[in-house]
C-alpha cells in the first residue's frame, strides 16, 4: 500500500472512529436533555384550558404541558392574555405610565404586575421551548455524526482492502 494510501485509510479510520464515538453521546445527551425539560414541565402541572383556545391550538384543549412545543403554544396562550389584559401594552409602556402618574396609580400597578407576570412566565416557557429546538439539533447531530462516521471507517476499510493497481 502506497504511503498516501495508508494515511488516507488512517485518516479515515481516525475521524470515522471519533465520529462514531461522538455521535451515539450527541444523542444520549439530546435525550437525557429532553427527558430533563419533560419532567420540569410535568412538574409545573401547566394544562391548556378546555374552551377558549384559539383556533390553531385546540387540538391541546385539556392536555397537560409537557413538551417544547407545548410549551410554545400555551406561551401563545399566555402572551394572547396578557395582550388582552393589557390593551396591547408591554410591561415597559404600563411601568412607564404608572411612574408618569407618579407611582400612586393601584389600577396600573395591578396591571404593571399583570404584565410582568404574564411576560415572566411567557418567557420562561419559551425558554424551554427553545431548550427543547437545542436537543433536536443535538439529537439530529448526534444521528449525523454516527451514520458519518460509519461511512468514513466504511470508505478506509474498503481503501485499505483495494488493491494497488
Amino acid at each position: 500500500m502506497s504511503d498516501m494510501r495508508g494515511l488516507t485509510v488512517a485518516l479515515l479510520g481516525a475521524v470515522g472512529v471519533a465520529m462514531l464515538a461522538a455521535g451515539p453521546v450527541m444523542v444520549v445527551r439530546g435525550k437525557e436533555g429532553r427527558d430533563e425539560i419533560r419532567d420540569e414541565l410535568r412538574r409545573q402541572t401547566i394544562t391548556f384550558p378546555d374552551k377558549g383556545l384559539p383556533a390553531g391550538l385546540t387540538p391541546y384543549a385539556g392536555r397537560p404541558v409537557t413538551t417544547g412545543p407545548q410549551a410554545r403554544a400555551y406561551a401563545q396562550v399566555i402572551g394572547d392574555n396578557v395582550r388582552q389584559a393589557t390593551g396591547g401594552r408591554t410591561y415597559s409602556e404600563i411601568s412607564a405610565e404608572f411612574m408618569a402618574a407618579g407611582g400612586e396609580d393601584e389600577n396600573l400597578a395591578a396591571l404593571r404586575q399583570t404584565a410582568f407576570m404574564g411576560e415572566t412566565l411567557r418567557a420562561s416557557l419559551m425558554g424551554s421551548y427553545q431548550a427543547w429546538q437545542l436537543t433536536s439539533l443535538v439529537i439530529g447531530l448526534g444521528a449525523l455524526l454516527t451514520g458519518a462516521g460509519a461511512a468514513f471507517v466504511a470508505a478506509g476499510a474498503a481503501l485499505a482492502s483495494g488493491d494497488d493497481r
